[in-house]
């Protein structure tokens, strides 16, 4: 057989580690490629949810059966996506990857920077507001500072989503808003790290350490800056757990618990009291849902996980 008409295979190892780098370097070939890599994983997805849903009994159903299932599953899913031109899924996330990622900085009351914005979402081009605790003077962060990003967070993310039934990448979105993408990131008095990724403030219940920071807090409607006192922890996944055991154990976020839509875990957030901006709905749901999202996601998930 000729070597030439053998596809490439989108679930190999190797091959995903080193498209990622190729992605981070806007080689456009490798961009077509992720993209294609993905309509394969979502493909397989499918069909892996539409054998859950038929009947497990009889003979056939065992776990060496169900291996082997997942495995043609895994064969027939990259057919669909290399042949005849796929289902079109990889073409229109390609061209849509394509536009310019670029996030525009805005001002924030009190003279603030912007920071953008995570996920394959639908794009909105729209410009976020600054998250709490940015420094003055930050530049807005880059596809490839984003996906380092989500590259650090999401194992944390996802166990963390688990236990409150909230998809990962509404969590990877929060932490992108407050935290300007990890690079507004309260810091102790000693200068060291406080991986507090969700501005959780240190009330009068905390005993843990703390991370003093100017902050911009809004009274009446009004921003105004002020210092406050944010907790400090010792790790990405410290820090993921408190705020999972603070969403899912507090009454007030009732409503936040379950969301399955971005836009109703960023208004249960916001009727919660999560923060005091008056547009933090808005906001939060524009970095869900925005290009630099869509492309760090892809960055990050083009590898092992």
């Amino acid at each position: 057989m000729d070597s030439r008409s053998i596809e490439p295979n989108v679930f190999d190892v190797n091959r995903l580690s080193a498209l990622k780098r190729q992605v981070k370097d806007n080689d456009p070939a490798a961009l077509k490629e992720a993209a294609r890599q993905f309509e394969a994983l979502f493909l397989q997805m499918v069909l892996k949810s539409m054998r859950e849903a038929m009947p497990k009994d009889g003979l056939f159903d065992s776990d060496q059966s169900r291996m082997y299932e997942s495995l043609l599953d895994q064969q027939w899913a990259q057919a669909l996506a290399t042949k005849g031109g796929g289902t079109g899924l990889a073409a229109m996330l390609e061209k849509q990857l394509q536009q310019p990622a670029a996030v525009e900085p805005r001002s924030f009351p009190g003279g603030l920077p912007l920071s953008p914005a995570p996920r394959a979402f639908p794009v909105n081009p729209a410009p976020l507001p600054l998250p709490p605790g940015l420094s003055a003077g930050s530049e807005p962060a880059g596809v490839s500072v984003a996906s380092d990003f989500v590259d650090r967070i999401a194992p944390h993310a996802e166990l963390a989503a688990r236990a409150i039934g909230i998809p990962a990448r509404f969590l990877v979105a929060h932490a992108a808003l407050e935290r300007g993408w990890g690079r507004a990131e309260p810091r102790r008095a000693d200068g060291s790290r406080s991986y507090n990724l969700f501005g959780i403030k240190a009330g009068r219940s905390w005993a843990g350490p703390v991370a003093e920071a100017e902050t911009t807090e809004y009274v009446g409607g009004v921003a105004q800056r002020q210092v406050e006192r944010f907790r400090a922890y010792a790790s990405y996944a410290e820090a993921f757990s408190d705020y999972a055991t603070l969403i899912g154990s507090n009454p007030r976020y009732a409503g936040v618990v379950g969301s399955q839509s971005g836009t109703t875990f960023a208004r249960g957030l916001q009727r919660a009291g999560y923060a005091t901006d008056p547009d933090y709905a808005s906001k939060l749901t524009r970095v869900a849902g925005s290009r630099t999202m869509q492309r760090a996601a892809l960055l990050a998930y083009a590898q092992p996980v």
